[in-house]
């Protein structure tokens, strides 16, 4: 599988538009606005998409999770320019946004500690060989990355990297 963006390519710091509102408390004043992503290669089998966006350098102890979607239809191998704005429509029907560790069912972009070491953002599509998993908006996004280990038959990863 591939994924790639039109915002920015793997290994590329990504702009302030991507960046954390200032409204989350985290100290950044971005944007906040999920960057364009498109796949394709999926392998056969596949009944359903589900996206990660984790960040594995936070200083938290098991990193931060910034988005999760699953139950991306199988039909669907992109997302818009802030897809991940809940109140702009343009989620595929049917997806399901979980809450992130921000607290929030939305795309909640990079904000390291400022004078932190640049983190990465990994943004992970999953081809899933069922066409929905057993998750609803308040699930877990560990819950999410558990019945991904189970269910997915490929992934392809777009690393971003931003310091505050």
């Amino acid at each position: 599988m591939q994924l790639s963006s039109a915002n920015f390519k793997d290994g590329e710091f990504l702009t302030l538009d991507h960046v954390m509102a200032e409204r989350y408390g985290f100290g950044c004043n971005g944007g906040n606005r999920s960057p364009q992503l498109t796949w394709s290669g999926a392998p056969d089998g596949t009944r359903s998409f589900a996206l990660t966006v984790f960040d594995p350098d936070a200083p938290t102890g098991s990193g931060f999770w910034h988005w999760v979607v699953a139950n991306i239809p199988v039909n669907v191998t992109s997302l818009e320019l802030d897809a991940g704005n809940p109140a702009g429509g343009k989620m595929p029907a049917g997806a399901v946004t979980v809450r992130n560790d921000a607290g929030t069912r939305e795309y909640a972009g990079p904000c390291p500690p400022q004078g932190d070491h640049p983190h990465r953002y990994f943004f992970t599509i999953f081809a899933v060989g069922a066409e929905q998993l057993a998750v609803n908006a308040d699930t877990a996004p560990a819950v999410v990355g558990f019945q991904l280990h189970f269910n997915s038959l490929d992934k392809a990863e777009l690393v971003g990297l931003f310091k505050h």
